[in-house]
């Protein structure tokens, strides 16, 4: 298992909308094993805890995902489970950055 903590200048509602996506989390567990995974959400407490793992693999893979709010961000920690720990930190490490990442550019289109 891999952890991962950071506080994220993004609000705890915008974080969540961006974490519980059908699409993102399988995407997010297919990465993790390194091929098509179907997801098993198995905790769900809305902009609290979000928790999945792959269903019908067979090497175990899970995911989860717990966040508060902290001054003018998101507290967010992230654990990673699977059965091969090699590069565990920096898949981790990537998604704190795909996280991280600002989606709004303001005055895109405007020059």
């Amino acid at each position: 298992m891999a952890t991962a903590e950071k506080t994220l200048v993004k609000s705890l509602p915008e974080l969540w909308e961006l974490v519980n996506q059908p699409e993102r989390m399988q995407g997010l567990i297919s990465a993790l094993v390194g091929r098509a995974a179907e997801v098993k959400v198995t905790a769900k407490e809305p902009e609290v805890r979000l928790a999945w793992e792959a269903a019908a693999v067979e090497e175990q893979a899970s995911i989860e995902i717990e966040m508060e709010e902290k001054g003018w961000g998101t507290h967010v920690k992230i654990e990673v489970q699977r059965d091969d720990e090699t590069g565990l930190e920096d898949w981790l490490e990537a998604l704190i950055e795909e996280f991280s990442a600002h989606d709004r550019r303001p005055f895109q289109g405007l020059v």
